[in-house]
């Protein structure tokens, strides 16, 4: 088992990291900005260390400063968390390179699957149920980029291959505008990601985007963990999870988790991973994977009981998998409504003091949060500062338990989307299931 492991992260993931360390006696180590030095888990830390100022790309973006961190405590392992670094290739080669363990997949994997492009490819090969689409970067011969808009059907999307997060994305009605909006899309990606490489597929009209978890250990062995639901969504950004997936076709849903089991064997998948797939008229197509820990893991964990972060370390370790798949059993429904420091009205980040806190309790209620009373959130991360997650027997249940979570749930002094979250859960179409990735923005009037 690894003997010490630097955190490179901040917020609820970093004490959600600490936590897991703590109950397989892997001592800590918490780097932070000087704003976060009040952070949870940076009290909490067996070793705590300031690595720059506030904005995150002088400190948890600062690739020297986190591996002289780890060199000066003698850590044995880097966990990246979520965000971040935690997709970053050349991070996690010079993570290896500078003799410690990265706690995820090897850097050519990332660099793999950060390739929007590739990670198709690969995916087709391996079987994985993919988007039709240009099979590759879009032709630089503008007749040939009208012939494969046609032979894919309007309306299509054109993609930056460095994408992510929704942005370098165009939708495409006719042939009279692809031209224009790829020229626009490629300069997009380049300012966005250095990247100016596009590529084209199917815009699908009213889907769900539906995810599947999985662990693997690198050395031929690969588990899945069922899948999560997570349509729910503004602005390409997840507002609310569930899983499993409710009403999902039974017949391509096994299928599809068994391709993703077998994608992981033939790339050689080491650590946690999701595979993210758009879901439409009982179809899944693949469109990219995370090779890291989700911030909607818990879900996941509490319908299998199967601790995801643990299992990172004892892969990072060079333990094989010690699940079977045989082993992976659904008990019950889980979901989770993520709190974000925000404004109702105009969802932009509302920073400030938190003059109380009192988080929810009760049978199947669990908070993944590093707020306490005092503490004050800063302006120069993301918003997110709790995520609330109730387990219960069934879909029904769990979002009647949640509703109760979230009518307990105070946080005095800032502005927060609470509100917003209990509407959801009595949301009369939500509550029926199967609402696709548009519903909310159309609720919202955005």
């Amino acid at each position: 088992m690894l003997d010490k492991v630097l955190i490179a992260n901040r917020g609820e993931i970093a004490l959600r990291i600490l936590r897991a360390c703590k109950e397989l006696g892997i001592k800590t180590v918490a780097v932070h900005s000087k704003i976060d030095r009040d952070l949870l888990h940076v009290r909490l830390a067996d070793e705590s260390i300031c690595i720059g100022p506030n904005p995150s790309s002088q400190s948890y973006l600062n690739i020297p400063a986190i591996i002289s961190a780890a060199e000066l405590t003698d850590t044995s392992a880097i966990h990246p968390g979520y965000g971040f670094l935690a997709e970053n290739a050349d991070f996690a080669e010079q993570v290896e390179n500078s003799g410690f363990i990265f706690i995820g997949p090897k850097a050519e994997t990332i660099r793999l699957m950060g390739d929007k492009v590739s990670a198709i490819r690969a995916m087709k090969e391996a079987g994985v149920p993919t988007v039709p689409g240009s099979n590759g970067p879009v032709p630089s011969d503008p007749d040939e980029c009208l012939r494969v808009a046609r032979e894919i059907g309007f309306p299509v999307i054109v993609k930056a291959a460095a994408g992510g997060g929704g942005r370098g994305m165009r939708v495409v009605h006719n042939e009279g505008s692809l031209l224009k909006s790829i020229s626009i899309t490629q300069s997009e990606a380049g300012s966005y990601f250095g990247d100016s490489t596009v590529y084209m597929e199917k815009f699908l009209q009213n889907p769900r985007h539906v995810e599947v978890q999985v662990l693997a250990d690198g050395q031929g062995n690969a588990i899945h963990l069922y899948d999560r639901d997570c349509s729910l969504q503004r602005r390409h950004q997840k507002v609310l999870e569930e899983a499993p997936a409710p009403m999902l076709n039974e017949e391509s849903r096994q299928a599809c988790l068994k391709a993703c089991v077998d994608a992981c064997i033939k790339i050689n998948y080491r650590g946690a991973g999701t595979f993210e797939f758009l879901y439409e008229d009982g179809n899944f197509y693949f469109i990219e994977m995370n090779t890291r820990v989700q911030v909607e893991h818990p879900v996941t964990e509490m319908v299998t009981g199967v601790d995801i972060v643990k299992e990172q370390l004892r892969i990072a370790s060079g333990l094989p998998l010690s699940l079977k798949q045989e082993d992976i059993k659904l008990n019950g429904h889980a979901v989770e409504s993520r709190i974000n420091a925000e404004d109702a009205r105009t969802f932009m980040p509302c920073p400030g003091k938190v003059e109380y806190f009192h988080a929810p309790g009760g049978m199947g209620v669990r908070v993944d949060s590093h707020l306490y009373s005092g503490y004050t959130v800063p302006p120069t991360y993301d918003s997110m500062i709790a995520k609330i997650i109730c387990h219960a027997p069934d879909r029904t249940a769990a979002l009647k338990r949640l509703s109760g979570a979230l009518d307990e749930t105070f946080i005095d002094g800032i502005k927060t989307n609470i509100e917003l979250q209990k509407d959801l859960v009595n949301d009369a179409n939500f509550i029926a299931g199967g609402v696709n990735i548009h519903y909310l923005e159309k609720k919202l009037g955005l």
